[in-house]
């Protein structure tokens, strides 16, 4: 190939401008497919800057590229910009939207999401013009909103990502490991039931012996009034009597321990 056929040859700059106008003119779904695999690697450098290795890594390169199919549309060379230098802030700023809308944990208001930013570039301001860490008071007046409104975004960012309760964490100096879950308490049912029985103990302290012999019988060795009243040589009747009366004193005993105990 002689140098003149190669002169008329466009370069690389040239061959992308040229198929960004084809796109922008047609739509052309092949030239648009040739245009991303011109820049995948530009998204997918964008979006590992951003996801630093987290999970959503793939969701982040597919909303840069979005951004990409963005930038291609509105390109305007007579700017005198060069594509990529347009296409960056495009990409970046789909990828700030979904990581400010989506990636939180607890559902926030966006004024909260949106101020989060301008916190931490306010901190690092300030820290480096005072040579120091600054005040809450301080925050607010360089960014122009009241404290009540940097302590809640401060509050609030804790909720920007949860950790899972399987996550292994260090328990002891030798290394042993347990999870959140472990961690994490429950309601032990025994200590509800220790204290209804402290409060029947106090409660039975209010009947006769035969009476107590009654229940028991009926109650904790499960026999019929007829099977009681045989045991103890006394008629049906006369344990129906009887334990209507026991349960009526135990019911007003445990009323009046219950109310003590508030």
């Amino acid at each position: 190939m002689t140098t003149e056929s190669q002169r008329k040859l466009p370069n690389s700059k040239d061959r992308i401008l040229q198929m960004i106008e084809k796109f922008q003119k047609t739509g052309d779904e092949e030239v648009q497919t040739k245009l991303v695999l011109e820049f995948e690697n530009l998204v997918q450098a964008l979006a590992r800057k951003f996801s630093k290795g987290q999970r959503h890594d793939e969701d982040l390169i597919q909303v840069g590229m979005i951004g990409l199919l963005a930038a291609f549309r509105r390109f305007d060379p007579e700017f005198g910009r060069s594509f990529e230098s347009f296409a960056v802030p495009t990409i970046v700023g789909e990828i700030k939207r979904f990581i400010r809308d989506k990636t939180w944990s607890v559902h926030v208001p966006r004024r909260i999401k949106e101020l989060g930013p301008k916190i931490k570039n306010a901190v690092e301001e300030l820290t480096t013009e005072l040579q120091r860490s600054p005040r809450v008071e301080e925050i607010a007046n360089h960014i122009g909103v009241t404290e009540e409104e940097i302590l809640e975004t401060m509050e609030m960012g804790k909720s920007y990502q949860a950790l899972s309760v399987d996550r292994s964490i260090e328990a002891d100096d030798e290394g042993s490991a347990v999870t959140l879950l472990d961690l994490v308490g429950s309601t032990e049912e025994g200590y509800e039931k220790t204290n209804q029985q402290l409060l029947l103990g106090k409660a039975f302290g209010v009947l006769t012996d035969r009476e107590k012999e009654i229940l028991n019988l009926t109650y904790f060795e499960n026999l019929s009034q007829k099977e009681t009243g045989d045991k103890l040589g006394i008629s049906q009747m006369h344990v129906s009597r009887l334990q209507r009366r026991a349960l009526q004193k135990l019911r007003e005993s445990i009323k009046v321990e219950s109310t003590e105990c508030l």
